[in-house]
Formats: structure tokens, C-alpha cells, sequence
């Protein structure tokens, strides 16, 4: 069943997890205030930048949208005596940019909202929640079985998705999670095969996937409706957090946030890792492993949104593998985010940057092992294990799983083929960004080589070695001459030094005089 509005023609889909930088290049004042100039650039391309005017009091209700992440952001202070001196605003201008790039360098304030909108109007102006509405109503109206309980603000950090608790009147005790979402920029299947994927994982029943009770999609947008767990995710559960809280407050700067015991790290790593194996072994693909997309249910853990991938949802971890070159597949990015995700497992947070060469002290050797097969420089360098060798390892071979029984996802040949097609196109997708990044890397390190003080001075160091050279061999050419026109002199006719050397007409070498 489809009944969402269609996609307008020549739309544009937006990768939202492409970094936004901005530097703010001067100011200018009009009558009562300074107004500052922003150039704003999405990913590594110049071409693809564009100018914002704000004020001191944008910045300052940016920053009272942000306050709820509980992290103390460097806004300069307010002034409002003096506030137009040249030394203040110049002042003031270095500390919005300290401001600027700290938000847009932290994992999860630069995917909010109110950052994008801040920085990119043209784009994040919209009222996604407004939006989402409509099309959930169009559904009730089709299906009025259904019933909103209430709209869960800010559960989730992507900007074209929204959730609603919702509860079906035929079993009015049962909660359910329905979301809504734009498709993506890696949405590569058909239409028709989209259907037909949805149509599988809405009957799909197995051990380690979180069941989808619903789903519809247009070709703009998707809808899917799964059980709503009360305990909330792996995260909500490491960060000791309730479920139903914006994800800014519960993730940020969590206070309480634990990591697993051992027991716990190895058997919810091993059934994660069966889960992926699951997914390959039908021919689907994932890539949008985190600990929020995870659901622990009596002791099982669950893969959540396994459809992203097929709606064209880039991965929460894109902005990292991208910088990787190693991490050009789909199970390479699932190994990567493994990685990510055992690490939260064993210290109660993400690695803030990757690679990962130092580790904190633990009592888990053996999970330290794997995390260094996969976030270590060597691993980013040469590439990581895949999903069948990391069960080999010592830390999940010797776990006890419940369902001993073969599990599999019977997917029909025309549906495999298709997916195997749009999974190349991601990859390739992935493999042209990351080749031009690579290209910019190496133009950046040679123009920040060229400019440096020590490559200037090697530079007229080897300018002067060169004139001195130049000299030298130019006094040994007029040396040379010299002596060929002195040894040549008694038998070349002297010339009227008055007059210019006539041009030879019989082929002999005409001589100067000395």
C-alpha cells in the first residue's frame, strides 16, 4: 500500500551527514548593530558554499536551543556598553568563530537542527514535524485502526525523520513506534522493488531483527510502524537515560553512562554479529549499525532500521568512514561500525576520533584485541576482519546462543539481483566521495607545504645556490670564449671595431675582436 504524496520532479536529495563548515570572513555595522558575514561550505568543494548574515542575538538563541546538551559552549558574553568599538567587535569576532567551530566539529551538535538551519536556511527552513503530520493523518484516515498518542520530539538525531508513539484500537494496551522519513541520496532500488523489499522485512520473523508491523513508501518518502520498546535502546541503556527524551539531552554529555560486563559485551557482540551474517547471507546490506539502533528484548539483541539502507538513509557514521579509503564496502562499513559500537560496549561512550591507538585500562584483553583489528591505524591502513572472522575470534566463538537453528531470509532471485545492484551503487557512491577527499588532502598538505616558513626558506636557499650556479657557468662561458677568439685571432681578418660584424654568407664562423 502506498498513499504518500509523490516526489516532486528534479528534487534534489540532500546528504545531511555531510559536514558543514563555516568561517565568519568580516562584519559591518548598521546604526545599532554589527552584523557578521559567514561563508558557509558543505563538504570539501569551495563551489559549493554560500553566505549567511547573523547577528550577535542569533547566536545567542543558537546557543539557548543547544543548552539542553548540557555542555558548556564558548559563547562570548554579552556587552551592552561599548559594543560597537573596532577593538570589541574584532574581539567578539574571534570568539563567534571559536563558537562556530565548535559546534560544527561535535559528532551530534553538528547534525542538529538547529545548526543546519542556522547555518543552511535555504535547505532546513521547512517544518519537518509539520510535515510528518500531514502524512501520518493521510494514513489514519486510510487506516483508522490507528491512533497517536503522542508526537516523541527530538527522539532521534536525523533531521527528515520523525517518531510518534501510536497505539491500535483493537489492542488499545499495545504501544507501537511509527516514524516517518525522507528517502535518501543513496536510495538506488526502483520503486517496485522497493515495495517488494518493505513488503519482506514487514513479514520477517526472526530472533535478532526488530519486526516491522507496517511500512508504506512513496517515491519521496516512507512510513513504518514497529513495536515500541519501553526500555529504550542499547544507548538508553549504557547511558542509564529514559527512552522517551530529545537525544541531545540524553547523549551528549550523559552523567551516569556505564559500560557492559564481559558476559554482556560478548554474548550482545556475538548476536549482533549473527544478525549481520543473516543479512549478508540473503543478499541485504545494513550500514547503519550504532547502539541506538539496537534493541535488547529478554536478553536478544535486535537490529533496528534495517530498511535505511534501502530507503538511501546515509550511515550516522558517514563523516568518519569517508576519511578511510579501506572502508569502501558495505560489510567493511558494517565491520567499522562494530568497531564503534563494541567500544561504547566496554567504556559507556564512543571513541572521539578514529583511528584508536590507545586504550584506556580494562580487565577485557581479549575485547581489546578486536577493537584494535578494527579502529587501530594499522586497521584503517590495511583493512579490518570481516563479519565471519570476528565470530572466529576467541572473544565470541565460545558464546551460547539460544537459537542453535539455522536462521535465514528466503529473498526472491529478482529482489537479491536488484539489491546486489543497489548496494554497488552506495559503495561506488562512497569510493567517488572518498576519492575526492583524498584529492583535496593531498592539494591541502602541498599549499600548507608551499606556504610553511621552513619550506620559504628552503626555497631561497635553493634560489641562491641556483643564481650562484648560474654565475659560475656563465664567467666559465665568457672564459671559454675568450680563449677560442684569442686562439683564433692570427687568421681570422680583424674587423673594424666601429662596425658590426657582417653575417657569414660562406659558412665560416665569423669572429669578434677582443
Amino acid at each position: 500500500m502506498s498513499f504518500l504524496e509523490k516526489q516532486t520532479p528534479g528534487r534534489l536529495l540532500l546528504d545531511d551527514t555531510v559536514p558543514l563548515t563555516a568561517v565568519i570572513e568580516t562584519s559591518q555595522n548598521l546604526q545599532s548593530h554589527t552584523e557578521y558575514i559567514i561563508r558557509v561550505q558543505r563538504g570539501v568543494s569551495s563551489e559549493n558554499s554560500w553566505q549567511v548574515i547573523r547577528r550577535y542575538s542569533d547566536f545567542d538563541v543558537l546557543n539557548s536551543n543547544l543548552m539542553v546538551c548540557g555542555i558548556a559552549l564558548p559563547l562570548p558574553p554579552k556587552k551592552l556598553i561599548g559594543n560597537m568599538d573596532r577593538e570589541f567587535i574584532a574581539e567578539r569576532q574571534r570568539g563567534l568563530q571559536n563558537y562556530l567551530d565548535s559546534i560544527t566539529q561535535h559528532p551530534m551538535l553538528c547534525s542538529s537542527l538547529h545548526v543546519k538551519k542556522f547555518l543552511d536556511p535555504n535547505n532546513y527552513s521547512a517544518n519537518y514535524t509539520e510535515i510528518a503530520l500531514q502524512q501520518v493523518s493521510m494514513f489514519f484516515r486510510s487506516d483508522p485502526k490507528w491512533e497517536v498518542l503522542e508526537p516523541l520530539r527530538d527522539m532521534g538525531w536525523r533531521i527528515r525523520k520523525r517518531y510518534f508513539l501510536i497505539k491500535n484500537k483493537e489492542q488499545p494496551k499495545e504501544r507501537y513506534l511509527l516514524s516517518w522519513v525522507d528517502l535518501g541520496p543513496d536510495k538506488f532500488l526502483s520503486d517496485k522493488d522497493l515495495q517488494s523489499a518493505m513488503k519482506l522485512l514487514t513479514g520477517l520473523s526472526t530472533p535478532y531483527l526488530c519486526p516491522l508491523v507496517f511500512s508504506s513508501t512513496s517515491e519521496s518518502s516512507a512510513l513504518l510502524i514497529r513495536p515500541f520498546s519501553e526500555r529504550g535502546s542499547l544507548r538508553d541503556h549504557i547511558c542509564k537515560v529514559k527512552p522517551r527524551e530529545g537525544y541531545l539531552k540524553k547523549y551528549c554529555n550523559p552523567k551516569k553512562s556505564q559500560g557492559l560486563e564481559l558476559p554482556h559485551i560478548k554474548l550482545y557482540g556475538r548476536q549482533i554479529l549473527e544478525a549481520l551474517k543473516l543479512l549478508y547471507d540473503g543478499g541485504m546490506f545494513y550500514g547503519h549499525l550504532h547502539a541506538s539502533n539496537i534493541i535488547v528484548d529478554e536478553g536478544v539483541c535486535r537490529l533496528m532500521d534495517v530498511e535505511n539502507g534501502m530507503l538511501g538513509i546515509p550511515s550516522a557514521l558517514r563523516p568518519a568512514f569517508t576519511q578511510l579509503r579501506k572502508i569502501n564496502s558495505a560489510e567493511s562499513i558494517d565491520v567499522f561500525c562494530f568497531g564503534h559500537l563494541l567500544y561504547e560496549m566496554t567504556y559507556g561512550r564512543p571513541p572521539d576520533s578514529v583511528p584508536v591507538d590507545q586504550y584506556s585500562t580494562v580487565p577485557y584483553t581479549a575485547v581489546v584485541s578486536v577493537l584494535q583489528s578494527i579502529l587501530s591505524t594499522e586497521a584503517c591502513k590495511s583493512g579490518m576482519p570481516t563479519v565471519s572472522q570476528l565470530i572466529q575470534t576467541p572473544l565470541f566463538s565460545d558464546v551460547q546462543l539460544q537459537h542453535s537453528e539455522k536462521l535465514q531470509i528466503k529473498v526472491p532471485s529478482r529482489l537479491k539481483e536488484a539489491l546486489k545492484t543497489a548496494k554497488e551503487s552506495l559503495e561506488k557512491r562512497l569510493q567517488e566521495e572518498q576519492r575526492v577527499l583524498h584529492q583535496h588532502r593531498r592539494l591541502t598538505r602541498a599549499q600548507s607545504h608551499h606556504g610553511s616558513e621552513e619550506e620559504k626558506k628552503r626555497r631561497k636557499i635553493l634560489a641562491r645556490k641556483k643564481s650562484r650556479q648560474s654565475a659560475y657557468e656563465n664567467e666559465e662561458d665568457v672564459s671559454v670564449r675568450n680563449n677560442n677568439n684569442s686562439g683564433s685571432g692570427a687568421s681570422s681578418p680583424p674587423t673594424c671595431p666601429s662596425s658590426p660584424t657582417p653575417p657569414s654568407t660562406t659558412g665560416e664562423c665569423q669572429t669578434y675582436p677582443n
